[in-house]
C-alpha cells in the first residue's frame, strides 16, 4: 500500500494553491497507480486528512509572506488570520487519524481513497455538487465535442 495525505489534493483551497497542486498532483499518481498494482494484489490509497490538530499551522510549520497586498484581504488574508485562529483548535484528532492508517495497512482491500474527517468530507461534496452543477450547465458542449462520425460512440478501451 502506498498512501498520500491531505484534503488539499481534493479540492483547491484558496491560499493553498502551491501547497495544494503538489497534493493534485500524487492524487493522480495514486490513482494510476492503483489501477496499475491492482492486478498484481498491491494497494495504493490516497489519505486525505482535513484539519487535524497539530502544530502544522503555527511558525514551526507554516512560513507566512511579511508583505501583504490589500487587494488580497478577501481571499489569502482572509485564510491567513484563519489560519492563525484556528491553530490548535482543528476538529480533526491526529491520534484518531494514526489509528485509521494504522487499521487502512491492515484492511485486506483498501479503498483508493480514504478522505479522514468530516470536514474534508464536507469540502470533496461541495466540490463534486459545484462539479456536476457545471457538467450540468456545460452538458451539450461537453457531449458536443465529438467528430460527427463518432457521436454517442465511447472513447476505444473506454479512457483518453
Amino acid at each position: 500500500m502506498i498512501p498520500e495525505r491531505s484534503v488539499g489534493g481534493l479540492t483547491g483551497i484558496t491560499g493553498w494553491g502551491l501547497y495544494g497542486s503538489t497534493k493534485f498532483a500524487v492524487e493522480g499518481i495514486t490513482e494510476a497507480l492503483a489501477a496499475e498494482l491492482a492486478p498484481l494484489g498491491i494497494y495504493a490509497t490516497a489519505v486525505e486528512p482535513g484539519f487535524f490538530r497539530t502544530d502544522f499551522l503555527d511558525a514551526s510549520s507554516l512560513a507566512t509572506t511579511l508583505h501583504i497586498i490589500e487587494d488580497y484581504a478577501e481571499t489569502v488574508g482572509k485564510m491567513r488570520s484563519l489560519a492563525a485562529d484556528v491553530n490548535h483548535k482543528q476538529p480533526g484528532s491526529a491520534i484518531k487519524a494514526a489509528q485509521a492508517i494504522v487499521r487502512l495497512g491492515h484492511a485486506e482491500h483498501p479503498p483508493v481513497h480514504l478522505p479522514l474527517g468530516p470536514d474534508t468530507l464536507a469540502m470533496f461534496k461541495e466540490k463534486m455538487d459545484r462539479f456536476n452543477a457545471d457538467i450540468e450547465t456545460w452538458r451539450e458542449t461537453i457531449v458536443g465535442a465529438d467528430h460527427d462520425d463518432v457521436k454517442g460512440q465511447a472513447a476505444p478501451g473506454g479512457a483518453l
